[in-house]
């Protein structure tokens, strides 16, 4: 990954566009805030990412109508040169954690929120897990 590549460029290929409901979204917020926690306290900088899909498209009325669609959130994790080195997002049928590393070609599936952030950490040159 290049340091210009934004969040959207590197979201785990296939499961950028899992639509999910606000239930889903929230059980996915509280798993990824265990692995951004657990990173955090190593001084790791990371954010969860929330995206909303809005189609506004209009029929002829003073106001348009829409469609709003949540995705599956994010963690979007900032390494120690300050890139985005790793994404972390959840399996949408086995409840896994998929953690996708700048520096891998594919995602790894882990359990544990500790078994993502040593993953994570691992991945770094120099890094204690």
């Amino acid at each position: 990954m290049t340091s210009g590549q934004t969040a959207a460029e590197s979201r785990i290929e296939g499961h950028e566009d899992d639509e999910v409901t606000d239930a889903t979204a929230e059980r996915h917020d509280k798993a990824l805030a265990a692995v951004q926690r657990l990173l955090s306290v190593r001084g790791v900088r990371s954010c969860v990412v929330h995206r909303v899909n809005l189609k506004l498209f209009g029929d002829g009325r003073p106001y348009p109508l829409g469609q709003r669609r949540r995705l599956a959130p994010e963690l979007a994790v900032t390494g120690p040169r300050g890139w985005h080195d790793a994404t972390v997002s959840m399996g949408p049928r086995s409840g896994c954690y998929l953690v996708s590393l700048s520096s891998g070609s594919s995602p790894e599936t882990v359990r544990e929120p500790q078994q993502a952030a040593d993953l994570i950490l691992s991945s770094w040159p120099g890094a204690r897990a």
